[in-house]
């Protein structure tokens, strides 16, 4: 019985850590989008973080991930084509693959190398601050860590995520035309409207409010997992690397998955 009641104890302070987890990150999220809306909070200082996470964030990965989102888009977009024409739906061969890639596959592969890439960048070195009690003398300076710090990342990260969707978005359409169409001119009357019919205004306004959540979450999960490090413990900087990997996961996927079922359900 004893045994029981310690495990239920277990239990329910396990839930009870994730579940303050997640307000926190509810908090912060709440607290970084008032900041970054108050005009107040933009200087010469928050700016050159603001440039220097776009930087490091989208402009050194942009070769590389437009020629990565290129190959990418060229073989899916083959095999939507070829099955489309096999199975005598050639005519909605390029509706489906705009749709596929470019609502869909591109916005979260976007997330999902940025999140990778620049995230566990970012909780590392917010859990550093941590550790090393860098926080504390921030403060002890007059300097606002959430204003100086954090929300130049922020704002950074969800300019990063939506540039590099634009990008990979406007490869996608490119190859679309020419899989399908081939490298020629003439249809591009028919092509601008297949594409007015894709892109209505309720459709835009979805894809880009999900991608702004994609660029809030991959900058908003790590600083706050980063933060949530106990001081003096630089042991705990990998654990909490890694669980904000996995939270930043499981909400990109949430997203998605919502996006989807306003939209097809």
């Amino acid at each position: 019985m004893d045994a029981i009641i310690q495990d239920l104890t277990r239990r329910g302070a396990g839930l009870l850590a994730w579940l303050r987890a997640w307000r926190g990150f509810g908090h912060f999220a709440a607290v970084a989008i008032v900041e970054a809306l108050t005009p107040a909070s933009y200087n010469n200082a928050t700016r050159s973080v603001v440039q220097k996470q776009i930087y490091f964030t989208a402009w050194q990965i942009l070769p590389t991930f437009t020629v990565f989102s290129a190959v990418l888009s060229f073989v899916l977009i083959q095999i939507v084509v070829d099955t489309a024409r096999n199975y005598g739906f050639a005519q909605h061969a390029l509706e489906a693959s705009v749709r596929i890639l470019v609502l869909e596959i591109l916005p979260l592969l976007t997330a999902l190398f940025v999140g990778l890439r620049s995230g566990a960048a970012i909780n590392t070195e917010v859990a550093l601050m941590v550790v090393h009690n860098e926080m504390k003398a921030l403060e002890d300076t007059g300097v606002d860590p959430m204003r100086f710090e954090f929300i130049p990342r922020v704002i950074g990260g969800v300019i990063s995520v939506l540039a590099l969707t634009a990008v990979a978005s406007a490869v996608a359409l490119v190859l679309a035309y020419l899989a399908v169409y081939g490298f020629q001119a003439w249809s591009v009357h028919e092509y601008n409207r297949v594409m007015g019919n894709i892109f209505n205004l309720p459709v835009i306004a979805m894809l880009w409010a999900k991608v702004f959540a994609f660029g809030l979450a991959v900058t908003v999960i790590p600083i706050s997992e980063g933060l949530a490090a106990p001081a003096g413990k630089l042991f705990f900087v990998p654990i909490s690397v890694l669980r904000g990997m996995v939270r930043l996961f499981f909400v990109l996927m949430l997203v998605e998955v919502l996006s989807l079922v306003l939209k097809y359900i």
